[in-house]
């Protein structure tokens, strides 16, 4: 399998920034401009970018989306974005901008009706976000916690047609603690389908044990926080993880 890394742009008031767990009172401002952000990404590299709106998230409306429109025509590679996907017309308002993948999160707790009903419009190009607390889905940029574990929610979500998943350690979300590798390979066997990690990237090394688990479902990993720190280049972990995947 191949493993990808997503450099991340979290937007809130058209600027882009980072939460440390979720936690909105918590606020990093790191750039004025996302743009400006996703084009250096791409200099370095990126052959995706990971886009979450935390105004959508929070609200449920899609806040940010011009701002997501300009950076779909500068970068010229494939974005995914989440946020405030709970129906299909904000999805396809999504898809209509030239979006490559929708991730829908708390709408496979509150209305998987809709997930089934994207899954089979959109099949691989949605994607289900499931971000977990202590092994549970929360829900609502994270405000809630649901009763559903995340293993049992993929397997749910994967019997519907998902193929793709991104899961969060809330815990660890922009911790810069290291990353949950052994949870991440294990909900990627539960649910035999491409898993890719988010939360807690600090070091190459993180980089390296997850690509080392590809064979195991886990197709690549977002980093936010190490890179706005400058914990590590991103045409580092590229290397990093092409030589892993590959051997040379």
């Amino acid at each position: 399998m191949k493993f990808t890394l997503y450099p991340a742009i979290d937007i809130r008031g058209g600027r882009c920034v980072r939460l440390k767990q979720g936690d909105y009172q918590q606020e990093t401002i790191y750039a004025d401009d996302p743009v400006q952000v996703a084009e250096r990404f791409v200099q370095e590299g990126a052959e995706w970018i990971h886009v979450v709106d935390l105004d959508g998230a929070r609200e449920g409306e899609l806040i940010n989306l011009q701002v997501i429109r300009n950076m779909v025509q500068a970068t010229g590679i494939p974005i995914q974005v989440g946020g405030g996907v709970r129906d299909m017309d904000r999805l396809e308002r999504l898809l209509s901008i030239g979006v490559d993948r929708i991730i829908i999160g708390s709408a496979a707790i509150d209305h998987p009706e809709f997930v089934a009903q994207a899954l089979r419009a959109y099949g691989r190009r949605i994607a289900i976000g499931i971000d977990a607390r202590d092994g549970m889905v929360a829900t609502h940029g994270w405000l809630d916690t649901s009763k559903i574990s995340a293993e049992k929610c993929a397997i749910e979500m994967a019997n519907l047609g998902a193929e793709t998943f991104i899961f969060t350690d809330i815990a660890r979300d922009g911790m810069l603690s290291g990353v949950n590798v052994e949870a991440v390979a294990a909900l990627a066997k539960a649910c035999g389908r491409e898993v890719i990690a988010s939360g807690g990237v600090r070091s190459l090394t993180d980089i390296k044990q997850l690509a080392s688990v590809s064979t195991d479902g886990v197709g690549g990993v977002i980093i936010g926080k190490a890179l706005y720190t400058h914990a590590f280049q991103l045409l580092e972990a590229l290397t990093v993880a092409r030589q892993e995947v590959t051997g040379r």
